[in-house]
């Protein structure tokens, strides 16, 4: 016996309170690789399938990231995993695993990258059967001697041999007298299947013999005449060991083929008529054991691992060497690992995976691989330099999240206070919602975070803050305030660009300000060149440039999409009126010359309303899948609650399949729905710009602009039930038959009471052609329905004061018509009713001085 002990080469641990046996580990080139360097594959019952290809820097080294090649988790248990040539047209070695109820084959490749640890693996399915009875092993070969493929015999846990031609099902005999089921292995020499009974005896049974037995499927006979009889298959040649056997394999060696079976205390070789041709008596309970050829020595060793943490090397009946383990071995195996021949890989049964050498430690040196393809010096400086602006760029989106801070005072003491603060989504805050039982005279401070939550820019930085609260008398009272976000929030300094798809310039009376003094936080002070142009760019990749006129009073704004114009813009007219108010310069005013992009403005409606007819479409689908599975489902019941249960004639299978149909639909009906979301943000947008250019354009006034917002922005979120497009077109069917009417035969007809999903978005889009046409030439908003008297003071939201007065004098509400269609009509119109709008201003003056006292005098 040698003195030299074993040295570990490389080991690791796999998963946490997993579970393996001597199936569960397979030593072979599954990948294909053609290198002859070995792969180990390991399964387990927790269902990990995870294959490994060492190769460490040093021996004793322990597991590297490089070195599992793949990992992933089927569904079911793993009870056995083999390589061979399991696929017909072609001899490629594939991966086959064992389940309980299924056997799978896979094929296993590789994607090579630019460096080792570059590369990727993944297995592909190539075929399953599934499995009518619960399996215990398999084993595989060249049944009745073909060539070039491989065939699969498994053993179920009631006795039945199922063999496998590759894609199809072959045949199932059941053993005679089989109790319990044993190791099962397979002879090519003599093309018989071997095992070990419960009658603790080896049985030998011939392929053909198998092949012309009666069917299982075929016979008539019960269950228990099947597990007894076993009709016309007979064993080829028996022997009783005396003993049960943890394992059977069958070696070949010198044209003679012999039969190893490890039993309890003893290891048994047979010849391949089943005469013993040697056996040995072991000194400790053996775990598991390997026989295999010794090339050196033209002899046949025999690994046998025991639960004494011991590894023995037998020659025949010599033992020739032993040596530790840090664990017990339930399989051991024997590869070819990193030009390294003769690896012994064992396995514990709690997951200890480790690769071994014997006697002295030997030259692991490798001459690195030469560098054969050529290196392009210039293509990586420009990747570099890429790279390079990427990282640079992405440090200036840090921060995106934006802190704000809410001062609540009360000169009284009140109750139940509650703070609720509202953004537009995208945004979104880390508190909404605030609760304080009594605030007396002093100021609280309530502080939260507002950020961005979406791949789209908001239409709105505007939020809102609503505190309600109940006086000392339980008289409960609101107060709210607007507030405003920073374009900060959203977008960053960028570099600005030459070309784009929209552009926008917008007019002003007052000479041209420097953008560094309008964007202090987006300019950089020592830049000269950004005094006439910025850049911005949205978290979510949209770029936008400002550009200012050195000789003229014009701005131009510019960007690949045209909502992305709106929020740049919007900042762009309230940091110059901000700007000429501080230097009280009263007369500024914006102007717009241009045309307003309303074709650009339809492809947004088009996209937006092509979604909702797709939700449509899904909910639709949703609706008759789920009546077909609940069909499928009153039918299983019904054959299972039978008494005398009837065959389900695939029901299962249709049932799967359209569970399956249902989870798909719902997926694709909730992408939809995120899709519809930011299709309606960015229509938002886009109709706030075109609000804005129309009044730009037109010269609205504060009143004539709430109009038309209140008229295209009616939802604050869209629905199947209500949606924007019949919504918005219903308002502009409105003002398009009263203040923009042309004659009384627009006025006199009547909308549709009932809103529902238009077939097309031709009609919306013509009306809005048609608005901006008569806005055009010379029509103005306003929803007075007086036909001689002109109401030109309208409170925001579209709400038209009537004086009490006029409300004791009429006795129903009057037909809208026609409003000014022109400037000069405009003119005369204001010359008459001058008068009546002064004594309507200081009545609702009187009414909102008087309220004000009152409530004054209720709090003191």
């Amino acid at each position: 016996m040698s003195l030299f002990k074993a040295r570990d080469w490389w080991s690791t641990a796999l998963g946490e309170k997993e579970e393996f046996d001597q199936g569960c580990l397979c030593v072979a080139d599954v990948d294909n690789s053609g290198s002859g360097q070995d792969k180990i594959t390991v399964g387990s019952y927790m269902g990990y399938l995870r294959i490994f290809n060492p190769h460490p820097v040093k021996p004793g080294d322990g597991m590297q990231a490089e070195d599992l090649l793949l990992e992933v988790q089927l569904r079911d248990p793993i009870l056995q995993v083999e390589v061979g040539k399991f696929v017909s047209g072609t001899e490629l070695l594939h991966l086959a695993v064992l389940h309980c109820r299924k056997l799978c084959v896979y094929a296993v490749s590789g994607t090579l990258g630019n460096v080792e640890h570059g590369n990727q693996y993944h297995v592909k399915l190539m075929y399953e059967h599934n499995l009518q009875r619960t399996a215990c092993n398999m084993t595989y070969g060249p049944f009745g001697g073909v060539k070039g493929r491989d065939l699969i015999c498994i053993q179920s846990m009631d006795g039945m041999l199922m063999l496998f031609e590759q894609e199809s099902y072959a045949f199932g005999r059941f053993l005679p007298g089989f109790l319990l089921p044993g190791p099962l292995t397979y002879s090519s020499r003599t093309d018989s299947f071997i095992t070990v009974s419960s009658c603790q005896q080896v049985e030998s049974y011939k392929y053909q013999v198998l092949a012309f037995a009666t069917d299982a499927d075929e016979r008539q006979e019960t269950e228990q005449q099947k597990l007894s009889s076993g009709k016309r298959l007979v064993m080829d040649w028996v022997l009783n060991i005396g003993e049960q056997a943890l394992d059977i394999c069958v070696v070949s060696f010198n044209q003679t083929s012999s039969v190893f079976v490890l039993g309890e205390r003893n290891f048994f070789c047979l010849k391949d008529n089943g005469q013993i041709r040697f056996m040995k008596k072991l000194d400790c309970s053996p775990s598991c054991f390997l026989p295999y050829c010794s090339v050196s020595e033209g002899t046949i060793n025999t690994l046998v691992g025991n639960h004494n943490n011991m590894l023995h090397v037998y020659q025949d009946v010599t033992l020739k060497w032993a040596t530790q383990l840090p664990h017990i071995p339930v399989a051991v195996k024997v590869g070819n690992l990193q030009d390294l021949k003769g690896v012994i890989v064992t396995l514990s049964d709690s997951g200890h995976l480790q690769c071994s050498y014997l006697g002295t430690d030997p030259s692991l040196f490798q001459a690195p691989k030469v560098e054969s393809r050529e290196i392009n010096y210039e293509e990586l400086d420009r990747e570099m330099k890429e790279l390079q602006k990427i990282i640079k760029e992405s440090t200036k989106t840090q921060g995106t999240s934006v802190l704000h801070i809410i001062t609540l005072q009360s000169r009284l003491a009140v109750q139940k206070t509650k703070l609720s603060i509202c953004v537009q989504p995208p945004l979104a805050l880390t508190h909404d919602q605030f609760i304080f039982d009594d605030i007396a005279s002093l100021k609280f401070t309530v502080a939260l975070s507002v950020f961005l939550k979406g791949n789209c820019p908001p239409a709105e930085l505007e939020g809102n803050a609503v505190a309600s609260y109940s006086t000392p008398t339980g008289i409960p009272r609101v107060a709210q305030c607007k507030f405003r976000l920073p374009l900060r929030l959203i977008c960053f300094p960028a570099q600005p660009s030459k070309t784009a798809n929209h552009k926008l310039t917008i007019d002003t009376n007052k000479p041209p300000v420097s953008l560094v003094n309008l964007f202090p936080d987006f300019a950089d002070q020592s830049n000269e060149d950004q005094v006439n142009v910025l850049g911005f760019q949205f978290l979510t990749g949209s770029r936008i440039t400002l550009l200012a006129s050195k000789t003229s009073q014009r701005y131009r704004i510019q960007s690949e999409q045209l909502e992305d114009l709106w929020l740049i813009t919007k900042e762009l007219t309230f940091r110059l009126e901000e700007h000429f108010k501080k230097e009280n310069s009263k007369d500024f005013t914006c102007t717009f010359s241009g045309s307003v992009p309303l074709q650009e403005y339809f492809e947004l409606i088009d996209c937006h309303f092509e979604l909702r007819l797709n939700a449509e479409k899904f909910e639709e689908l949703l609706s008759e899948r789920a009546i077909q599975f609940r069909a499928i489902e009153r039918r299983l019941l019904t054959r299972f609650k039978d008494k005398t249960p009837a065959p389900l004639q695939h029901l299962d299978t249709l049932l799967e399949g359209t569970y399956r149909q249902i989870i798909a639909l719902a997926d694709a009906a909730e992408e939809n729905q995120a899709n519809m979301f930011q299709a309606f943000t960015k229509l938002k947008s886009a109709t706030q710009l075109v609000i804005m250019l129309i009044s730009l354009w037109q010269k609205l006034s504060t009143d004539q602009v709430a109009i038309l917002e209140a008229t295209f922005l009616p939802l604050m979120q869209d629905t199947q039930e209500l949606g924007w497009e019949e919504s918005v077109d219903a308002a502009i069917s409105h003002l398009l038959r009263t203040c923009l009417s042309k004659s009384s035969k627009e006025q006199a007809l009547t909308l549709t009471t009932q809103l529902s999903i238009p077939k097309d978005t031709s009609r919306l889009k013509k009306h809005i052609t048609l608005l901006c046409d008569r806005l055009a030439k010379g029509g103005r908003l306003c929803l007075s329905t007086d036909t001689n008297i002109q109401q030109t003071m309208v409170m925001p939201g579209g709400c038209t004061p009537i004086p009490e007065s006029d409300l004791e004098e009429r006795t129903g509400v009057q037909d809208s018509t026609t409003t000014f269609t022109n400037h000069r009509h405009f003119t005369k119109q204001k010359s008459k009713t001058g008068k009546r709008e002064k004594i309507i201003h200081l009545y609702f003056e009187y009414r909102t001085n008087l309220t004000q006292t009152l409530c004054l005098q209720e709090k003191d």
